[in-house]
């Protein structure tokens, strides 16, 4: 895309979402129909050739072989798991958000010896549903757990056990009410006198650029995506290392989610969390569309996945531009850049104009709660 027509379709996904932000109903716990919330309950999305997608979409998978098979329960494919020999029982296992006082049934279709399924984090645990061989056959595991008052997410997990062999699950199921829609925002409301620098991607990582946050102590939000972000995480920590500042999800593999099923939204959403939890140590609570793409699909997709804000940004000063999309920076304003040849610039371009109109840089973590 260029970077005009970048810059049409970032003003153009503002105003469509002030118009969803206020469209999107509150959800109540007493009234919400129970849905399938379990992130590729059918393992059937395919796995890109992307670093840190996993081997299988959705799920994150400890120590052992999990591939995707054809012999499945339903549908084209199934996950199967090989233990890593004495020392692993092969959990692969997924993080979901939840409603509080509320009751939810696990269940998945096994086959194998000693398959455990079960979920942490509930606030009212409980023992894990196993079986201790399925003579070959597909077999329904299941169990319930009600969250406690102040439980939001839940660990999901599936798993066999050591020197047992191969086991296989498809068809997952987390029962339940979701959470509501994540709030979707090109701006923070604020009376406060200040803006919000957050940068994308994360292909190019300047020094430049570092020592000018650094100098500046600014406070930055930084969308890395999963590929680039592995390749030099530590520059990643020194440019968020400001009090404020934040790495929040930015998707997988960069594609327009519109284009994309709900299904696909979330493993994609919920992936780049988990990357970005493993390497930085805290666990997004924003996300940030590519090309600012979205709908109702990824605002309930990143509620899925614990993702209370979708944000895009009132102003653009990637590349060497200096676009605000309200007529001057305002208040609130989310300002986007990207990591790129141009950021240090780019920066001291946004930060003199931010000045001028006697703006200060915030931390948007801090605004977002």
């Amino acid at each position: 895309m260029s970077t005009t027509l970048r810059r049409i379709a970032a003003c153009a996904a503002g105003t469509a979402l002030t118009v969803l932000s206020a469209a999107v109903p509150a959800a109540h716990a007493g009234t919400a129909p129970a849905v399938n919330l379990a992130t590729n309950p059918g393992f059937e999305i395919p796995t890109l050739p992307l670093a840190d997608w996993g081997s299988i979409p959705g799920w994150r998978c400890g120590t052992g072989e999990a591939v995707l098979d054809t012999a499945a329960h339903t549908g084209g494919s199934a996950l199967t798991v090989t233990p890593a020999g004495d020392h692993s029982t092969g959990e692969c296992a997924q993080t979901l958000a939840v409603r509080p006082n509320t009751t939810y049934t696990y269940s998945a279709w096994v086959r194998g010896d000693y398959v455990f399924l079960g979920a942490t984090g509930t606030g009212n645990d409980v023992a894990p549903s196993w079986v201790q061989s399925t003579g070959g056959n597909w077999r329904r595991l299941s169990t319930s757990f009600t969250t406690g008052p102040t439980n939001t997410s839940v660990r999901l997990y599936l798993h066999g056990w050591y020197e047992q062999g191969a086991f296989s699950a498809d068809d997952v199921e987390l029962s339940g009410p979701a959470p509501a829609p994540a709030w979707a925002t090109w701006n923070m409301p604020t009376q406060d006198k200040v803006v919000f620098f957050t940068i994308d991607d994360g292909w190019a990582r300047t020094a430049d650029a570092a020592r000018f946050i650094e100098t500046n102590r600014l406070p930055v939000t930084a969308f890395p995506l999963p590929m680039p972000s592995g390749f030099e995480p530590d520059y990643f920590k020194r440019v968020t290392a400001a009090p404020g500042s934040s790495v929040e999800a930015h998707s997988v593999s960069h594609r327009d989610l519109t284009t994309l099923s709900a299904a696909e939204q979330q493993a994609e959403i919920c992936d780049s969390r988990d990357a970005a939890a493993a390497r930085y140590g805290t666990v997004p609570t924003i996300f940030r569309p590519p090309y600012f793409a979205f709908n109702a699909d990824t605002l309930q997709a990143a509620a899925n996945c614990g993702l209370r804000t979708v944000l895009t940004a009132t102003a653009d000063y990637s590349w060497g531009a200096s676009t605000s999309y309200r007529g001057g920076l305002q208040a609130g304003d989310v300002i986007i850049f990207h990591f790129a040849d141009t950021l240090a610039g780019d920066l001291q371009r946004a930060l003199t104009d931010a000045t001028a109109a006697g703006l200060t840089v915030a931390g948007l973590h801090t605004y977002t709660g």
